[in-house]
């Protein structure tokens, strides 16, 4: 059917991590996810492809209510395993009739517990038990308590009344007042889940003062109307006792008659169903909310990474134009040709005897290899220093960022610490750019010297000698240098720019040298780009996918649109049918308004089209 299909549908958009950042309510989002797939998991998607199944009733309550003696009591058979311990009930215990048997041994129901149907059973299972004195078509489950002093069994027992066509929720004369108690059961009121209240050990005494005083609270909290059963306080000897069977008599005979009564196991379904639907309606957007605000989180991560990154281009390109690669060995290969600067003294008068020297230098004893050698160890030292730079910004960013401590932590210190450095493959990385660039600065000046006339002054230097001094005009300035290297690297800048002058013109040297200077710049962008990389990476690695929240309201209002007004499904089949085949049909009515909390039902009032859970057995309280 197309509902179950557009709920398939949100569910899959609701698997992986959607909040894997610590940002905001995390810890909330997180757990509303948790409880929102459980229920489709659970109950909404099974009890939608199955429809006419057994009805679920999760007797659920506080510790010590006496909610393992009441399913005793209303099965008819020691089931469950009451005892002064607590908390008494461990594992859950489904108490089903013979009939119903196969039906909850299987995956259609809580597929996420494992079955058992013995006495040994472990965290995990859900444990089924057939009574034969249980009418088919009802089956009881003794939840563990909701106020657990153990954290597993508290979500245990919020897991399986979510599961629940009706609930059957068990409080005492003593503790009917307290928050816990009713923080589900206004989580029922807002799902409109069906419900009925069992105040139980009661002295008799009391019976009608705490009976009037949580009727008064039920009216308080929206939940007027709810059917209420109140069980005297009897004396049970052992372990394994039940109740007087007058004392459970009516919830007997309530229980008996909606399973033997499809159509009122029908209004049950509907009720609960219709609840569960109508609120997706609010926690599908509150999820679609916070996940926007995890990928919110994420592009600031990835802000923090960019930045870092562009200020290490930044760097590099300052170390292009502040002399600093003429440094150590390129300036020291260099001042073996010019030794003092008397050969730039005598540059503009001597020009062909530079010329012969340069030759000579490059051509000759291998200076000319050993200065190419030097200056691309000084760019390699620049790019992993900006790298480095890099790294470390970006990981001190993170590290004061919202939700980016957290991330640092899933990767591990040793992992974290090595993200803060270059990566161990930039050296070769670097290495290979570099001369890749070196050999494009050949070829530029191969092709800037053929077929003109300067091809053979071009030919006297040799491409090799032409491009080194290309290279060199890329990095040679003056900042960033003091006392004698000011003289010595300004040699260096103005005497290769004039030996390129006079090889290809002014003009063209200035095209070489930007083209040049720009293809270096694309090949460090690259490395750097890669560098970011292992940040972005990592991020990918946890990110929900894009659009995710979009995707989640599209599919909750695709759920609404299959849906009719007052009914569960809005196509063929499902709940509205069941309703069809247990009475006659009739047309849908509009829902009635809620009446104001004690308000009395209006004579003559039509018959709504879901169910009060306090009309089902036609009792008054």
């Amino acid at each position: 059917m197309e509902l179950v299909s557009a709920l398939e549908s949100l569910r899959a958009r609701l698997d992986g991590e959607l909040f894997p950042l610590a940002i905001g309510e995390a810890a909330a989002d997180r757990l509303a996810l948790k409880e929102l797939t459980g229920q489709l998991d659970d109950y909404v998607l099974p009890r939608l492809r199955s429809i006419d199944a057994p009805l679920l009733t999760v007797v659920g309550g506080s510790t010590g209510a006496g909610k393992s003696t009441l399913v005793n009591s209303l099965a008819g058979a020691d089931v469950a395993e009451p005892g002064v311990l607590r908390p008494t009930t461990l594992v859950p215990t489904l108490a089903v009739s013979p009939a119903d048997q196969a039906w909850f041994m299987g995956p259609h129901v809580l597929p996420g517990l494992s079955r058992v149907s013995g006495s040994e059973s472990g965290p995990g299972a859900l444990r089924v038990v057939t009574v034969p004195s249980l009418t088919p078509g009802l089956a009881l489950l003794d939840a563990p308590d909701i106020d657990s002093v153990v954290a597993e069994n508290r979500q245990l027992a919020a897991q399986l009344l979510a599961a629940a066509d009706l609930w059957l929720f068990v409080t005492t004369a003593a503790r009917y007042a307290d928050e816990v108690p009713w923080s589900f059961l206004r989580a029922a009121r807002d799902r409109s889940t069906a419900l009925a209240v069992v105040l139980d050990r009661v002295p008799p005494e009391a019976m009608v003062a705490v009976s009037a005083d949580l009727t008064r609270l039920l009216e308080a909290n929206g939940l007027g109307g709810t059917k209420l059963f109140t069980v005297p306080e009897a004396f049970l000897p052992g372990e394994k006792a039940s109740l007087p069977a007058a004392s459970v008599r009516p919830i007997v005979t309530w229980l008996a008659s909606l399973a033997a009564d499809a159509a009122e196991r029908a209004r049950v379904v509907r009720q609960t169903l219709s609840g569960a639907l109508d609120n997706l309606a609010a926690r599908v957007p509150a999820i679609a909310d916070a996940v926007e605000r995890q990928q919110d989180g994420f592009a600031s991560l990835r802000s923090i990474v960019t930045a870092a990154y562009g200020t290490a281009m930044s760097d590099f390109d300052a170390g292009m134009s502040d002399g600093s690669l003429l440094r150590g060995e390129v300036l020291a290969r260099w001042q073996d040709f010019i030794g003092t600067g008397d050969l730039m003294r005598s540059l503009e008068s001597r020009v062909g005897w530079v010329r012969d020297r340069i030759v000579g230098f490059f051509t000759g004893k291998g200076q000319g290899a050993q200065l190419r050698v030097a200056l691309e160890s000084g760019v390699e030292a620049l790019i992993r220093s900006a790298a480095d730079g890099a790294a470390e910004r970006a990981l001190e960013g993170w590290s004061a960022a919202p939700g980016g401590a957290g991330v640092l932590e899933r990767l591990g210190a040793v992992e974290a610490a090595r993200l803060g450095r270059a990566s161990g493959s930039l050296s070769a990385q670097a290495e290979s750019a570099v001369r890749g660039w070196q050999d494009h600065v050949l070829e530029l000046v191969r092709q800037e010297g053929a077929g003109k006339r300067t091809t053979a002054r071009a030919a006297s230097f040799g491409v090799n000698g032409a491009g080194l001094l290309v290279m060199l005009a890329v990095f040679a300035s003056t900042g960033g240098l003091t006392g004698i290297e000011v003289g010595i690297a300004g040699g260096t800048s103005l005497l290769s720019q004039k030996l390129l002058e006079a090889i290809f013109g002014d003009q063209a040297v200035r095209t070489l040298t930007n083209r040049a200077r720009e293809d270096l710049r694309e090949r460090v962008q690259e490395l750097l780009e890669l560098e970011a990389g292992r940040f972005t990476g990592v991020l990918e690695e946890i990110e929900p996918p894009g659009g995710t929240g979009e995707a989640l309201r599209e599919a909750a209002s695709e759920i609404a649109a299959r849906r009719v007004p007052g009914g569960v499904l809005g196509d063929s089949g499902g709940a509205d049918q069941a309703d069809e085949r247990a009475e006659p049909p009739r047309p849908p009515e509009p829902p009635r308004p809620p009446e104001p909390p004690g308000s009395p039902e209006p004579s003559g009032s039509p018959e709504p089209s879901g169910p009060d859970i306090s009309d089902i057995s036609g009792e008054e309280r």
